[in-house]
């Protein structure tokens, strides 16, 4: 199968790279909407309701395929012997997607407190949780390009 595969390899990585710049962009808006939503809405109210529904949406209809997408190409590309695992920038790259992952798990708890009513955080605390994704960003992008380490 992977030998077949080979011959797709830039396809592989194209749709990865798109899956990631997908996923990436939702992780960057959902913590801003969850800071809207602890800010401005009353639980109950319309607007609650509205951000619920694209809170919901966001996460169903484009970060989690995203995140799926993302990982099986990433996977693909791994069994293909894309990664140097003798290499420090290949750990680093690997334990920050397994960070950004559980960052997602997380935001989908967040998804599911504002959907029960039962949010107990600030929206300081999702501002905050806004730069999680930036840095990790950051740090996929600089070990897989300039690979320092």
């Amino acid at each position: 199968m992977l030998e077949f595969l080979s011959g797709y390899y830039d396809w592989i990585k194209a749709i990865h790279i798109m899956a990631v710049i997908s996923w990436m962009a939702g992780m960057f808006y959902l913590p801003r909407l969850f800071v809207y939503h602890a800010e401005r809405a009353v639980v109950g109210s319309e607007l609650d309701q509205t951000f619920q529904v694209m809170e919901e949406k966001l996460l169903r209809v484009i970060i989690n395929p995203a995140m799926t997408v993302t990982w099986i190409a990433g996977l693909i590309m791994l069994a293909m012997g894309a990664f140097d695992w003798g290499s420090v920038w290949a750990w680093a790259k690997i334990i920050s997607v397994i960070l950004m992952s559980g960052f997602h798990g997380w935001l989908s708890k967040r998804r599911k407190e504002f959907a029960a009513g039962a949010n107990t955080r600030s929206g300081r605390v999702y501002r905050l949780a806004n730069e999680v994704p930036t840095v990790l960003m950051v740090i996929i992008v600089v070990a897989v390009v300039v690979r320092p380490f």
